[in-house]
């Protein structure tokens, strides 16, 4: 029986409140071959499943009536939401600009806006999202793999990490050097590795990459 990998589905969101103008990217998205949800405010998108779902959100910046795209770019912050967000706007000032660029936004496109502009951001996005998901997959893939390491393997490895040699590192932990080049040898085939160099980088994997 042979198994397939589910591929992964990236989804593009696009909040917006004028009707014509949501519908009509939407449009512009599916021809192009993308899968688009649509939400009228910043309201419906925050109740949905879609925060931490695979994809990129295009969002009107100013929604009367509701939370603006700024708002809801805060709240996603706040949630640790991965979506890259590009933002839609049709009066766009430079303080505005700054404030979405500064809270992490990818592009902002000026209404009426450009096809071939919309789906390179797009594009960008989607790219954007994939490169943080490996990072995220790597770094808990690192993090079980320090976890499978004992109380006393962990301590040889913050030795062995700062640059102390095996003698240095017996001494310090009060073992035989004998025993620090036994749990050495076993901390390298845990971890997949075969140099302290390879160790230093995978210390350097930030704890939650998401």
């Amino acid at each position: 029986m042979t198994s397939s990998i589910i591929p992964i589905v990236h989804v593009v969101h696009v909040v917006d409140d004028d009707d014509d103008m949501r519908e009509a990217v939407a449009v512009l998205l599916r021809v192009a071959g993308y899968q688009v949800r649509t939400y009228s405010d910043a309201g419906h998108f925050l109740l949905s499943d879609a925060t931490h779902a695979p994809g990129c959100l295009l969002l009107d910046v100013r929604m009367p009536g509701g939370p603006s795209g700024l708002d809801l770019q805060e709240a996603l912050a706040e949630r640790r939401s991965p979506l890259p967000v590009i933002f839609l706007s049709g009066q766009a000032d430079v303080p505005m600009c700054a404030r979405a660029f500064k809270a992490g936004a990818l592009d902002f496109l000026t209404k009426p806006i450009r096809k071939d502009e919309l789906l390179a951001a797009v594009a960008r996005a989607i790219e954007r999202d994939c490169a943080t998901r490996r990072a995220s997959e790597h770094a808990s893939d690192v993090r079980v793999l320090f976890e499978s390491l004992t109380e006393r393997e962990r301590s040889v490895v913050a030795g062995l990490a700062s640059g102390k040699l095996n003698k240095a590192v017996a001494a310090d932990l009060s073992l035989s050097e004998r025993m620090v080049k036994t749990h050495r040898a076993r901390i390298m085939q845990k971890l997949g590795i075969h140099s302290i160099s390879q160790l230093i980088e995978l210390l350097k994997q930030p704890a939650d990459a998401s």
